[in-house]
């Protein structure tokens, strides 16, 4: 590449300066530009590669990255010979740069009722953005720098907030280049899109993009970047939707832990599931060797040191067959951890049309279950007529001879997870529920919220259109073809459970101490190591509750961003936590 220059009349070439040797598309800083530009995000820099004079500069720049963040090199006018100083510590990171431009840009008039977009204003707000980050993989921000910056101009922060719960749904962070280094081409560019996979709208991703895009364009700048994986189809559709461009621009980061898979690789066992992937990574962070034994239902074994332990999941060699088999009979765990002084639900004993009608009359409202099964699978519960009291034994029937009738405990589903006789991990599970938009079908609203689900728990999340299904919305008093109104929230199950599209929201600093000693209670009476306790309460902040049932293999990636991977790993192999976390713990324990 090269420029012309005139000289007493005649037209000399010489080679472009590395600050001009870059994109066609990207002006390089003209004399007003600042030098080797870069803005902290808090997630890490955002280094403005075309501002730095030499490859030298901008490597030694991506060398000062501190640990546990992730700074980009954006706009690199040479990746390959940026990339041949640094072999082993760089890599060109494998995503497409998308343009665009405001000219081009048409507002769209379309209301999005449920939500609202804002700037981040709070240090909640940016706790809650961190929750949505890391439930996304993403780097979380320190919320005090999110709080310190709130007010700054070279840095935006919108929010979606629900209209009803006030929840933080979404965010999206902006960079105005012109503010960042005086950018001469008034240039800016969109990070850190991430909506919640619990929110209840649609939407929220394109609301966020369309406000940043305004907000920038009110400000007076020309067009928007962004770098998006090459693989996120759903994020490139909404992009190109918006008028976005592919442009020829380069992305050049640091070798570490967080981006491990974009330079290495997927690792051969690609079809663990979440459940599985979460101890397995917590495992490989520590050195701990892995052996995947057979993915698809989720079984490796551990090595280190001297030990080897063979584990399905959170299902290891440490939980024996007794207490497996305690866990798998729900009418015998609900007996054993009665005995110690743990509340449980009132069961039918004479389990005979007349003694379920009796049973029925007598508590009002029952749940029906399988004795024996897991994920949901047969459970109908606020059963309050005889008529769906017989189909619900049969739904039991079909996944277990064995049913077991019980009073239902109005309320919410807690589950604890218990490890090594400690709560880690404490969260409401909340039904699978639609908002209506005045014009979608409730079974239509059913099935976009299903394929949400699933697509951000890996498939693990779903919600059935069966009879239960149906029954919940009878009892709502609709039609699966009828028009859910605009702004109303329809519960579609009356079960929590999340393979069948229940949500789950953290409560761990929040939960009463009884209701933390009562699960820890029944996992010493079941004598298990690791358990899903699952409780009915009125409120996670008062005492009251009942036992309904304990789950031997508790998926751990639900609890995210409580340490439940970390802590399974320090049972098994307690020689891998570093030392002054052991020394910790043990200070702690006396």
């Amino acid at each position: 590449m090269s420029a012309d220059v005139k000289k007493g009349g005649d037209t000399l070439s010489k080679p472009l300066t590395h600050k001009e040797a870059h994109s066609p598309f990207t002006t390089p800083p003209g004399p007003t530009g600042d030098p080797n530009a870069i803005v902290d995000c808090g997630w890490g820099r955002l280094i403005f590669a075309h501002t730095f004079e030499t490859n030298e500069a901008l490597a030694a720049a991506l060398e000062d990255e501190s640990p546990d963040r992730r700074d980009i090199a954006f706009y690199v006018p040479e990746p390959h010979v940026l990339l041949s100083l640094k072999p082993q510590e760089l890599f060109l990171d494998p995503s497409h740069t998308f343009r665009l431009k405001f000219e081009d840009y048409s507002p769209s008039d379309k209301k999005r009722p449920g939500f609202t977009v804002r700037r981040l204003s709070t240090q909640l707000d940016a706790e809650a953005t961190n929750l949505i980050y890391l439930e996304r993989g993403m780097v979380p921000v320190p919320p005090e720098f999110f709080w310190s910056h709130r007010d700054a101009r070279t840095l935006t922060v919108l929010v979606a907030e629900d209209s009803e719960t006030g929840a933080i749904l979404g965010s999206v962070m902006g960079v105005d280049h012109e503010l960042a280094f005086h950018d001469p081409q008034k240039g800016s560019s969109l990070w850190c899109l991430a909506v919640s996979s619990k929110a209840p709208h649609a939407g929220i991703g394109e609301a966020l993009v369309r406000a940043l895009t305004e907000h920038f364009q009110a400000r007076g700048s020309a067009y928007m970047d962004l770098s998006v994986i090459h693989d996120n189809g759903q994020a490139i559709a909404l992009y190109e939707k918006l008028g976005f461009r592919r442009v020829p621009v380069y992305v050049v980061k640091k070798k570490n832990p967080i981006n491990e898979k974009l330079f290495a690789g997927e690792q051969p066992d690609s079809e663990l599931n979440p459940y599985a992937r979460i101890i397995i990574d917590e495992a490989r962070r520590r050195g701990i060797a892995v052996e995947v034994i057979d993915a698809r239902s989720g079984l490796f074994r551990l090595s280190y040191g001297g030990r080897a332990v063979r584990c399905r999941e959170s299902l290891s060699e440490f939980t024996n067959a007794v207490a497996l088999s305690i866990c798998d009979d729900k009418r015998l765990s609900q007996r054993i951890v009665a005995a110690n002084d743990v509340k449980v639900p009132a069961q039918l004993a004479e389990n005979t049309p007349e003694g379920r009608a009796a049973f029925l009359e007598e508590y009002g409202s029952v749940v029906v279950k399988p004795v024996k099964g897991e994920q949901g699978n047969g459970i109908t519960v606020g059963v309050d007529t005889v008529e769906w009291l017989e189909r619900a034994v049969e739904t039991a029937k079909a996944v277990c001879e064995d049913v077991v009738i019980e009073q239902f405990f109005p309320g919410e589903d807690l589950r604890l997870v218990v490890i090594d006789y400690r709560v880690v991990a404490a969260a409401i599970r909340r039904p699978a529920q639609v908002v209506g938009d005045g014009v979608t079908p409730i079974r239509k609203l059913i099935e976009v919220q299903s394929r949400r689900r699933s697509a951000a728990t890996g498939g693990e999340s779903k919600i059935p259109l069966d009879a239960e299904t149906e029954r919940c919305v009878s009892l709502a008093g609709y039609d699966m073809d009828d028009i859910l109104p605009q702004g109303d929230t329809l519960r579609v199950r009356k079960t929590a459970n999340l393979h069948t599209g229940g949500t789950i929201i953290d409560v761990t600093g929040e939960t009463h101490p009884e209701l933390i000693k009562a699960a820890i209670r029944a996992a010493r009476a079941i004598d298990i190591p690791v358990t899903g306790i699952d409780l009915m309460v009125r409120t996670h902040l008062k005492p009251d509750y009942v036992f309904i049932e304990a789950n031997e293999r508790p998926g751990l990636a639900n609890h995210e961003p409580q340490p439940t991977a970390e802590r399974f790993i320090d049972l098994l192999f307690p020689l891998s936590v570093p030392a002054s976390a052991r020394e910790t713990q043990w200070r702690q324990a006396k």
